[in-house]
């Protein structure tokens, strides 16, 4: 087993890399350091010909809870010096989906527990999703006056149709992993206990596998509806630096941290 500054596990074996977030007090919730070291980590493991599959999962009781709010000052936010949100997701969120996709290894999402806003859209980048029977996925970014990002924009309409991706964005609603699979956004749900043995197994199957026929088939089926992520994802960058500097992101932002219910006005 090795790590990078123990934030993000790596372990390779029979032909399989696992990927850990580790950040489990957050529910491996996104800050600088981890999207960068999982950027880094995706670009090692696609040149490392032992590696011929890979798993992505959380530890501890999440998955991913998407951006960790409590990383940055309300004022880094929201002050008159904010970040650029659009920049951010270029630097930050873009990499990461565009390498899950153009990366000729077959990618498992292993979601373990909550799987909310870019950590959804992380889970919706990879070739197969198997969740705990005790999983929830969350299209979190309403609740603060965002838009999706990520990819979730391009990825969820795709994989279960523009009606419901609608609903689930505007409503930032659970659905639960029962639901998930009926809705075909995933592959199979399993007993929690049960989940990393279901995935090692799947990822070895693969491992085994002709993965240049797979990879090439990867790249078919990008071509086929996956073509234009990279367009989507500017936009979805574009999208967000307009909703990072209205009102009803300043107050969803400060709703968040006094732990109140935002009033937005809608500008």
């Amino acid at each position: 087993m090795t790590d990078n500054s123990n934030i993000l596990q790596v372990e390779k074996k029979n032909g399989v890399g696992v990927i850990t977030l580790n950040r489990p007090d957050k529910l491996n919730a996104f800050n600088d350091e981890l999207t960068f070291a999982l950027q880094d980590t995706l670009k090692e493991l696609e040149k490392d010909p032992a590696v011929r599959a890979l798993i992505i999962t959380g530890a501890g009781r999440g998955f991913c809870s998407g951006q960790d709010l409590q990383n940055r000052s309300i004022s880094d936010i929201v002050g008159e010096k904010k970040l650029s949100l659009g920049d951010s997701i270029r630097r930050r969120y873009n990499p990461i989906i565009v390498k899950i996709r153009r990366m000729e290894k077959p990618i498992i999402a292993a979601v373990n527990g909550v799987a909310a806003g870019a950590g959804a859209s992380l889970a919706f980048a990879c070739d197969y999703r198997l969740a705990a029977d005790n999983v929830n996925f969350i299209q979190s970014f309403s609740k603060i006056g965002l838009v999706p990002d990520s990819g979730s924009t391009f990825f969820l309409p795709r994989l279960i149709g523009a009606t419901k991706a609608f609903e689930l964005m505007l409503s930032a609603d659970k659905l639960p992993a029962s639901e998930a699979l009926h809705l075909g956004l995933i592959n199979k749900v399993c007993p929690a206990d049960q989940l990393m043995t279901e995935a090692i197994a799947l990822a070895e199957k693969l491992a085994s596998g002709p993965t240049k026929a797979f990879g090439l088939t990867k790249r078919a089926i990008n071509k086929a509806i996956f073509n234009d992520l990279e367009e989507l994802l500017e936009y979805e960058a574009c999208l967000q630096e307009i909703a990072g500097r209205s009102h009803d992101f300043q107050e969803g932002v400060k709703a968040f941290a006094e732990k109140r219910e935002p009033a937005y006005t809608g500008k």
